[in-house]
């Protein structure tokens, strides 16, 4: 009897403190839904809110964190339209997807860097068309919200443009999500 009793006492501490632990994160829960996520080694990605006073415009970081958990950070999405928040998602999953994160970081707007975001946006846009019950609409709500984006932190138009044309291409004329993504796998093993 009284081993039960430390058992259920035991039981009730542990909860205890693991709600105590994981409390803090109810903050970072987005309240909207976010999308099926799995990395390039198969483990599930969450997704967490974080908003902020400095940022105008909603972003997203994909990253690992301390504890080795793939994750996605979304920033500031109660200022964007459902598709980009859409977008924004299924980019920053693409990362996790096509093993980006897990890869040492290449400088920024280096070729490599520009690579992998084109990549990232191609996968986005796939996805997008795949899933999507009107990919027309979502596209037509996209590409303006993402002009604007650009626009309000700084991006040249040329670059804009060079975006949207890639992911134009993307959408047009690749097959499937996951196809695409074992072919940058592919040739990732291959490098």
């Amino acid at each position: 009897m009284l081993n039960q009793m430390k058992d259920k006492m035991r039981a009730i501490c542990t909860w205890c403190v693991v709600t105590l632990l994981l409390w803090p994160l109810h903050v970072f829960a987005s309240e909207r839904p976010a999308p099926e996520c799995t990395n390039h080694v198969g483990e599930t990605v969450v997704f967490a809110t974080r908003d902020t006073v400095r940022a105008s415009v909603a972003a997203g970081m994909a990253n690992r964190a301390p504890d080795g958990t793939p994750m996605v950070f979304r920033m500031n999405y109660q200022s964007a339209p459902p598709a980009f928040q859409r977008f924004i998602d299924l980019h920053e999953c693409a990362h996790h997807q096509t093993g980006d994160v897990d890869r040492p970081h290449p400088p920024r707007n280096s070729p490599a860097h520009l690579m992998n975001e084109s990549i990232a946006d191609c996968v986005a846009i796939l996805r997008i068309r795949d899933e999507s019950q009107d990919p027309e609409a979502v596209l037509a709500e996209l590409i303006p919200a993402l002009r604007s984006a650009m626009a309000d932190v700084g991006f040249p138009e040329i670059s804009t443009d060079s975006r949207v044309a890639n992911l134009e291409h993307c959408y047009a004329n690749y097959g499937s999500a996951s196809d695409y993504i074992a072919g940058v796998l592919a040739s990732r093993r291959t490098d």
